[in-house]
């Protein structure tokens, strides 16, 4: 089975960028095996449909994201399988966020789209070219490592602690990854 870890985002809208921070902080602080299947890291930006061909290629997704959700704090981190969304989860935010269910909804319908599951955390207000994380989604990055990880294990992959990583470090850099 092929896995595929992706964080999308636009790392230039603050809060926007978590799941693209997200996923090059554990890139750098773990290395993922399993003796079976490949596990792989993508910076997906805000791709969306253009990211189509690379996800059919899959067959096991976890896409790293902000979540918009009604009535909920900014940092609150949910984790779900795509086919069975919380009703609080309302899709309304970023545009990349609705380009993104649409990509993975086109997908199902002709029968492309890997099994699909999302780690999301609700953003604080998304200010336009700043490249930091606001405190409250920052708080939640232990949470989310947190539940990746059990998840992972769940799937009998080992995540090998390879060094010490602060989120903030990688950050300023983040948009000259590949």
């Amino acid at each position: 089975m092929k896995i595929l870890l992706m964080g999308i985002g636009n790392v230039l809208f603050a809060d926007e960028g978590v799941g693209v921070h997200f996923v090059n902080y554990m890139s750098e602080k773990y290395q993922f095996h399993h003796d079976e299947h490949q596990i792989d890291t993508m910076d997906g930006g805000t791709l969306a449909q253009g990211l189509t061909p690379i996800l059919a290629q899959y067959d096991y997704l976890v896409v790293v994201d902000t979540v918009n959700a009604a009535g909920v704090e900014a940092g609150q981190v949910y984790f779900f399988d795509f086919d069975n969304a919380p009703p609080e989860v309302d899709w309304q935010g970023s545009a990349h966020e609705v380009e993104m269910l649409q990509t993975l909804c086109m997908m199902e319908i002709v029968g492309d789209r890997p099994k699909t599951f999302v780690l999301g955390v609700t953003p604080t207000v998304l200010e336009p070219m700043y490249l930091g994380l606001t405190e409250n989604v920052h708080a939640a990055i232990p949470t989310m490592e947190k539940v990746l990880l059990k998840h992972f294990d769940s799937l009998g992959i080992r995540c090998d602690k390879v060094a010490d990583v602060d989120i903030n470090s990688l950050i300023p850099d983040a948009y000259k990854r590949s």
